[in-house]
């Protein structure tokens, strides 16, 4: 067991450096887990600073926890098996579509960094967009935006057009100290709809809500660094009853393991399937009618497909990549003293900007996304949503038509992301006023 002492140091308790000396590279970098002596003192600062129960989005964290891409990018983790997204979405069967989507929401899990690494914090205004080239020659186009920094929320939209594939979300993580622990707790919605599958009672498309596992960093100050997931996911769906309720397992004081899960999908009169394993390893599904048992996915077969993202060069002065590139290439070379300088800079510009913006009695409006109407609120799926991608209706105009071209065009004139795209002159107004223009 390390001590307090030794992790401060980077050291075991023999005194052994644990930081590894392999070369550090762009492409290896999320996979060292290390306490370098450079981040005693931070760490001590850091310290000085907890509370049991305290807000952890109002403490400066240690630049050598945190992991080289933004929030808003970290969220596409969840979005790199698209395979098992349209093989849901084709599925005619709703009982077998909704198993589908729960293998699609589970096989990502296990796509993080090897060491216990957090996201940045995006600042307010900061967005991202990337895009996906699809093994059959579509794409998937995703874009996030900060819509609010104290608390933090994330809004992000994502779209496979020719599949009929929508996700709108909000991750509004809650940051806790917890002696020695700190656990992000998830709150937010993941909203699917299936535009091309209608509801021949509502005629409206089949929508699902998937929430979060809460995320647990566990001997931050006495013993191994280890994350966890923990708490339930729960899945529901508009069309039918059915619901996934899948319980993440932290591992005991004295007894458990890590990373279980146990999970079943029901309605309300009966037991479907039984879902256990562990989420970054082996998932089985037991069918409870039948009793048969197979393989529900098993991550080291899987092979996520990961976004591709605009160069630098053609990046916006918020857009996450470019707006934490300093940042992000001093972590790369392990240089914390330069990381925590850059990273000021880009927290002390926004605190300027928040207080310019009291004096002149201006409020703060995201550009890409629209906060939803009280009516909006009232839908399935909405409920916890608070801010909708602002081509909104357009879109959804463009998928009752099945008009699959005009629908690209309206994404790309929310924002560049393909390379060569340009920003358009309505990029930088608000995006309530984008609405009423359009």
């Amino acid at each position: 067991m390390h001590s307090i002492k030794s992790k401060l140091l980077g050291k075991g308790d023999k005194g052994e450096n644990i930081s590894r000396t392999k070369s550090i590279t762009d492409e290896n970098v999320e996979d060292i887990d290390e306490v370098d002596d450079q981040g005693q003192s931070i760490l001590m600062g850091i310290i000085a600073q907890l509370r049991p129960g305290c807000d952890l989005s109002r403490i400066t964290l240690p630049t050598f926890i945190l992991e080289r891409k933004s929030m808003l990018e970290r969220i596409t983790n969840q979005l790199q098996q698209p395979d098992l997204l349209i093989a849901a979405a084709n599925e005619k069967e709703p009982l077998l579509r909704f198993k589908e989507v729960v293998r699609w929401y589970m096989s990502c899990w296990h796509i993080a960094p090897k060491a216990v690494k957090k996201p940045l914090n995006p600042i307010l205004g900061e967005y991202f967009t990337c895009y996906w080239d699809l093994p059959d020659g579509t794409q998937a186009f995703y874009v996030a935006e900060q819509t609010s920094h104290h608390p933090p929320k994330s809004s992000y939209f994502y779209i496979i057009p020719e599949h009929g594939i929508r996700i709108d979300g909000l991750v509004a993580p809650k940051s806790r100290f917890l002696g020695n622990s700190t656990a992000a707790m998830m709150d937010g919605v993941t909203k699917l709809t299936f535009m091309n599958i209608i509801d021949p009672k509502t005629k409206e498309p089949e929508v699902f809500t998937l929430t979060q596992p809460n995320m647990y960093a566990r001997g931050i100050l006495i013993g191994g660094l280890k994350f966890e997931l923990g708490d339930h996911l729960i899945i529901r769906n508009s069309t039918t009853d059915y619901s996934a309720d899948i319980e993440f397992k932290t591992k005991g004081f004295i007894s458990g393991t890590y990373n279980a899960i146990q999970g079943i999908i029901e309605n309300d009169e009966n037991k479907f399937f039984e879902i256990t394993g562990k989420w970054n390893e082996t998932m089985t599904l037991k069918d409870c009618r039948s009793r048969h048992t197979e393989v529900f996915y098993d991550c080291s077969k899987a092979k996520p497909l990961k976004p591709k993202v605009r160069d630098i060069s053609e990046q916006g002065e918020f857009e996450s990549r470019r707006l934490w590139l300093k940042v992000t290439k001093a972590l790369a070379r392990r240089d914390h003293t330069i990381a925590t300088d850059e990273k000021f800079k880009i927290e002390e510009a926004q605190r300027e900007a928040v207080k310019k913006r009291l004096e002149d009695g201006v409020e703060f409006y995201p550009k890409l996304f629209r906060p939803l109407s009280i009516e909006e609120t009232a839908l399935f799926g909405n409920e916890h949503l608070e801010f909708v991608i602002y081509k909104d209706h357009v879109l959804q105009k463009d998928a009752i038509r099945n008009d699959v071209q005009a629908m690209k065009n309206h994404i790309f004139e929310i924002a560049p992301f393909l390379p060569g795209q340009k920003f358009n002159e309505k990029f930088e107004i608000p995006a309530f006023k984008k609405v009423n223009s359009d």
